[in-house]
């Protein structure tokens, strides 16, 4: 995903930022050196501010992990579960509060951030039985007169980045299986959404215990400052450039990202009747700031013209205010803007906006379709992260799929036709991790997502999300105390 979240280490005390606080006027983000302005991405005005990690914060609140850290990976694996299942219950109970911080950050439509709530409490009770399932791939006599096995051990402090398009979830997403593993967790959100996150810390030193999970507010130095200190590994989601400079930042230690996507979609003549609405749908939602969310239509010649025109329709149909929120800030705001008009697309569909009364002045981008423009336009290479959708023909199968895998990005992708055999062999041909035939953005607890290429590596979801956040040890004993040797 295109999101650049702090990617630093650092903290100062986690004081919520009030999502209702008086919004007088426009201003610069930064308000100090220890605070950073909110803006409500509705409005473009001062929501409240939040303080920014540094240094000592942060070095405070990583050696709280660590000594909480002995104590945690201590428990049993039903006495961390049936935690992981407090947590989840009381983000149940504090739903509305949840959905109304995340709203505050992110401009989501209410039905949108209460789903996305009802799905962070979900992972986390599905991670609290994960910590009840330990899989062991090797255990036996492999040896003669010896026994052997593998033990799943955590890794220590997690430090956990994420960005501001899906604040709680995508915290969710990493914590959930860190926690369940073993570790202790400190997680850094994005400097325009902290405010679930600091809710989130507070559920889980009742839920959990002290210092297992934390949040550590701020900006890009307190993410970096994050990452550089004294944790044993790094969960990153965002933006390649940051992915990098996570990676090399944490040198040796473990390191898992998601760099998110430029999705295709590959639609053939005999799609289904839905297929246009089914993509608007999934490309507005969250205003297109998903890392697996529809990007590159791709159809063969035969139906490029229908594509465009029924897709268009469908496109139109959406309007930013009313059926989706807003893009979260004015830096991405400048860049969707930046991509958009450097196309050369020589056609171009574009809805209206609906914004409420009062929020004329927010990060509102319309619903749009592109076509007629090049294999190397800037919204077909780029990952645009915004309600866009881009339309480009192919002569053939093969050329779609080649197009489909003709950038550098390989998260996920989807293909529509009615002929499920066909479909089946396409999605698997497509260079992603995860591919969908019929629909899009059809996620789960029990199924992994992850990237190839420069979407980064690692998995999140599922039980073999696990394994991002532990290490094996073989242990071999010798069955007898006879000596060897006389």
């Amino acid at each position: 995903m295109n999101t650049d979240p702090a990617t630093s280490p650092s903290a100062t005390s986690p004081s919520a930022a009030s999502p209702s606080a008086p919004p007088p006027s426009a201003a610069s983000p930064r308000a100090s050196d220890d605070t950073v302005s909110l803006i409500d991405p509705r409005t473009g005005r001062i929501r409240g501010s939040s303080p920014v990690a540094r240094g000592p914060r942060v070095a405070a609140t990583v050696g709280a992990a660590r000594r909480a850290f002995d104590g945690w990976r201590a428990r049993t694996p039903r006495e961390r579960s049936r935690a992981l299942d407090r947590l989840a219950g009381l983000i149940e109970e504090h739903a509305d509060e949840y959905a109304a911080l995340e709203r505050a950050g992110t401009g989501k439509p209410a039905h949108e951030a209460a789903g996305e709530v009802a799905n962070a409490a979900d992972l986390f009770r599905f991670y609290a039985w994960a910590a009840r399932t330990q899989p062991a791939p090797a255990a036996g006599g492999f040896v003669a007169g010896h026994e052997s096995w593998v033990r799943w051990e955590p890794l220590g402090v997690a430090g956990v980045v994420v960005p501001w398009n899906y604040p709680l979830m995508m915290a969710t997403w990493r914590c959930a299986p860190a926690l369940a593993a073993g570790n202790t967790v400190v997680v850094k959100p994005a400097e325009t959404t902290p405010d679930s996150l600091l809710l989130l810390a507070e559920h889980a030193r009742e839920a959990l215990g002290e210092s297992v999970l934390e949040t550590l507010p701020g900006d890009r130095e307190t993410g970096r400052l994050l990452v550089a200190g004294a944790i044993d590994l790094v969960a990153f989601t965002g933006s390649a450039a940051a992915g990098a400079d996570v990676a090399a930042r944490a040198g040796t230690r473990r390191v898992s990202l998601e760099l998110g996507g430029n999705s295709p979609v590959v639609v053939l003549p005999d799609a289904p009747e839905d297929t246009w609405t089914e993509l608007a749908l999934a490309t507005t939602y969250n205003a297109g700031q998903s890392c697996a969310v529809p990007a590159r239509v791709i159809t063969l010649r035969e139906n490029y013209e229908s594509a465009v025109s029924l897709l268009g329709e469908a496109m139109r149909e959406r309007l930013a205010g009313r059926d989706f929120g807003p893009l979260n800030n004015a830096d991405q705001a400048a860049r969707y803007d930046r991509i958009v008009a450097a196309s050369a697309a020589k056609l171009t569909v574009t809805a209206d906006t609906a914004p409420g009364t009062g929020e004329e002045g927010g990060f509102w981008r319309p619903a749009g379709v592109l076509a007629q423009l090049p294999d190397d336009d800037p919204a077909v290479v780029d990952e645009v992260f915004g309600p866009l959708l881009t339309v480009q023909a192919a002569d053939s199968v093969a050329e779609a799929v080649a197009l489909a895998n003709g950038v550098p990005q390989a998260l996920a992708a989807s293909v529509w036709t009615r002929d499920l055999a066909a479909g089946l062999d396409l999605a698997g041909r497509l260079n992603a991790g995860e591919a969908w035939l019929n629909c899009h953005l059809v996620q789960t607890a029990e199924l992994p997502h992850g990237g190839r290429g420069s979407s980064g590596h690692g998995t999140d979801l599922s039980t073999l999300a696990l394994h991002e956040y532990q290490r094996p040890k073989t242990i071999t004993a010798r069955l007898t105390l006879t000596p060897r040797f006389r």
